[in-house]
């Protein structure tokens, strides 16, 4: 890392590269990121209206569900809009500022942060309702619930706490180009002319406790989970079971695989053009693939959805 020098200009706003190396293409991606984001948007307000309106969908498992739709909605709302611009605007619109900058990264990490948390949160759930049927009201009462998912939203809220600090403490100067198509803490690490091994341990430990806390609490979920089901002699029963948590499960391995992958990591990415890639897979990918698959994979919510569609169409005639 080179000393600060006087005479270097410091940076007051970054320029987003994004996908400079698909200029010839940008249309295509353009349509592409916008089909999925609105497609995103959609799936989401879908469930949170069927959810709220739907009487048979008022149990802990969906109040949850709607939680995760509202984070998804938020998670991709804080980047795919500067994306999208990138793409067909000016230059201008890939300029974005210092405080913006970071304002960014601390939603961002919020976000992710609480989602982490209310997966292992939904884990609970569905342990306490398969291992523990008869004590189910009581250990996840309306109250506990509220409880949860407040405090998934507050630690969340408390995790980008110190590395945004961290971040705000670095020295920028020079090149203020952004090789990414959002502000995450790798890319702008690298153009930082400050000694960023602090902030790197920091972003480490705060990423590897977040993950493996919430990956923790899943983990021993789903083993008691299984050795409950292993306990039930009918198929038919231990099948009908299993399929309450397959769709939780999934959402689980998808976004978990990504987030290890990028962020429990000392140094920056040795491969910006493949975090880009992994990056898009977690923050636009999958939020559109989770109420999918918590659609496909759950019988009461398909009944929600087209008894909705059907009320819809009967008050259309």
């Amino acid at each position: 890392m080179q000393p600060y020098t006087a005479n270097w200009t410091h940076v007051t706003e970054f320029v987003m590269v994004g996908f400079a190396g698909v200029h010839e293409a940008r249309l295509l991606f353009f349509t592409l990121f916008l089909t999925m984001y609105l497609f995103t948007l959609v799936e989401n307000l879908a469930i949170i209206l069927v959810v709220s309106l739907d009487h048979r969908l008022r149990r802990p498992m969906y109040f949850f569900l709607t939680h995760l739709s509202f984070l998804e909605i938020g998670y991709t709302s804080v980047t795919v809009p500067k994306m999208l611009a990138g793409f067909i605007g000016r230059d201008g619109d890939k300029n974005i500022s210092y405080a913006g900058c970071l304002s960014q990264l601390f939603i961002f990490t919020f976000l992710g942060a609480t989602e982490c948390f209310l997966l292992a949160a939904m884990a609970y759930d569905r342990y306490v309702a398969i291992c523990m049927p008869l004590r189910y009201g009581a250990l996840v009462s309306w109250g506990t619930c509220t409880r949860l998912a407040g405090a998934c939203w507050l630690v969340g809220f408390l995790t980008p706490m110190l590395p945004i600090y961290l971040m705000s403490q670095l020295t920028f100067c020079g090149s203020n180009v952004v090789d990414h198509f959002f502000c995450d803490a790798s890319p702008l690490l690298a153009l930082s002319c400050s000694d960023v091994t602090l902030k790197e341990t920091a972003d480490f430990l705060v990423s590897l406790v977040v993950l493996l806390v919430s990956s923790v609490v899943i983990a021993v979920s789903y083993g008691n989970i299984v050795w409950t089901l292993l306990r039930i002699r009918s198929v038919a029963e231990r099948r009908k079971a299993f399929s309450t948590c397959a769709a939780h499960l999934i959402v689980v391995s998808l976004f978990y695989g990504t987030l290890f992958f990028m962020y429990v990591r000392t140094k920056v990415a040795s491969s910006i053009n493949f975090n880009k890639v992994v990056s898009v897979f977690y923050s636009i990918v999958t939020p559109m693939l989770n109420p999918l698959i918590y659609s496909l994979r759950n019988k009461e919510v398909k009944g929600a959805l087209s008894r909705a569609i059907s009320l819809k169409s009967w008050k259309g005639q």
